[in-house]
């Protein structure tokens, strides 16, 4: 629940910056959101080791404590801009730099998570896992945009970034009186998970040997790059539709209205159907789900340039996010681990959300130069959105062509095992 609540106070962003509605929102917006995101993409480069070193209930609390400070300031940087007390400018500049801090320390969030129940879960159990990895995922999706829209309208704009700052305090403690690294930390025997690292009785490598070492692996580094599409897609599809869909007006649709819940189902749903088809029709493997999702995926951007401009794009791109956020789940949630091992799954989760995060600065970016600003006269044409599904099509090509290369892979323990 930490976790869903540091989704809260990423993604609650979009949903501030178009309430403030200035002139230049939809760059404003991925300026901001693209910088902070790229911080996260590299953060692993520190965090990922550390977790490996500190285990993941220090970097839940670094998490946490990281992004409930960020989000309190960035509320305050807010109100002062709404109370007349800075200009637009100084609001900008403030929330760039906030929102780094924000993901630097956010970034220390999904590494965590996977470097506890990597001790908790055997391989066999992991697709489930990833199913509730994906059902989280899905909540602080639904936080970040339902709960904050509501939270605005009763209150102020400022409050979509104060409220999940105080849940993230009130969870700080949460996670600090209750979770535990490995088993018998908590009073309970240690299992063998039937992972990479099973049978690794060796020291601890250096955190460079380590990454050098997952560097090496050809598994990982396409889990990696496949990643990135996703980070890419996840993104162009969640931060983007309701930019677009305001734009050109056409809001008045259950899913426009109701953007969070539709993404918290899609995800759910997309995360239970990744994790139990892998378990239990692909014996653990990830990389054949995760093909009939980018096909799926593919098949969304198609239909995209067929109806974009009508109420039925919001049914599609919550379809869409149903395919990437399944994808998410597997490979970043359970995949890693797979492969990482319990030993090294820090650096493993790191170097594949980095990769996540890169792909979705990237989008951002991208987007920030190649879409109408959001409040000029181009924004309400629809003929000059057609670079958005484009920009896409490519990425979920090569996602597609990736996991199909990784189709039959499955992790070595270093010894024979049982459950």
């Amino acid at each position: 629940m930490t976790y869903a609540f540091l989704y809260w106070g990423r993604y609650n962003l979009q949903v501030g910056m178009q309430a403030l509605g200035s002139p230049e929102m939809i760059q404003d917006f991925n300026w901001i959101f693209g910088a902070g995101t790229v911080v996260y993409g590299l953060s692993f480069i520190v965090n990922g080791p550390l977790t490996d070193r500190k285990g993941g209930r220090f970097s839940i609390l670094a998490a946490s404590f990281g992004a409930a400070i960020a989000n309190l300031l960035m509320g305050l940087a807010v109100w002062a801009k709404q109370s007349g007390q800075i200009s637009d400018s100084t609001m900008f500049w403030s929330l760039v730099f906030l929102y780094i801090a924000n993901m630097y320390f956010q970034s220390f969030g999904a590494v965590a998570v996977v470097k506890v129940n990597a001790h908790w879960f055997h391989v066999r159990e992991r697709g489930t896992f990833g199913a509730i990895f994906g059902i989280l995922i899905s909540l602080g999706i639904y936080f970040a945009f339902d709960w904050s829209y509501a939270i605005i309208k009763a209150l102020s704009i400022h409050w979509a970034f104060v409220a999940p700052g105080l849940a993230l305090a009130a969870m700080w403690i949460a996670s600090f009186l209750f979770v535990r690294d490995q088993p018998n930390d908590a009073g309970y025997a240690n299992i063998r998970t039937g992972d990479a690292s099973e049978g690794d009785s060796g020291p601890r490598l250096g955190a460079v040997a380590v990454f050098k070492m997952m560097m090496q692996n050809k598994i990982i580094v396409t889990i990696a790059l496949i990643e990135f599409c996703s980070g890419f897609l996840r993104q162009s599809i969640m931060q983007m539709y309701r930019f677009f869909a305001k734009s050109i007006g056409t809001t008045e649709n259950f899913v426009y209205h109701n953007w969070g819940l539709s993404l918290c189902v899609a995800g759910i749903l997309g995360g239970v159907f990744a994790g139990i088809i892998s378990d239990h029709v692909f014996q653990s493997r990830r990389a054949p789900v995760a093909i009939a999702l980018y096909g799926l995926m593919l098949v969304g951007i198609l239909v995209m340039f067929t109806i974009l401009g009508t109420p039925e794009l919001g049914w599609v791109a919550a379809l869409m996010s149903l395919a990437v956020i399944g994808v998410h789940g597997m490979l970043s949630g359970t995949a890693s681990m797979d492969f990482g091992g319990t030993k090294n799954v820090g650096v493993a989760v790191g170097i594949i959300d980095g990769f996540v995060y890169l792909g979705t600065g990237a989008q951002a970016l991208l987007y920030a130069n190649i879409l109408p600003k959001g409040a000029d006269a181009a924004a309400k044409v629809v003929e000059n959105w057609y670079g958005w599904p484009l920009a896409m099509l490519p990425l979920a090509g090569i996602g597609l062509v990736l996991a199909y290369t990784i189709r039959n892979a499955k992790p070595q323990p270093k010894t024979e095992t049982t459950a």
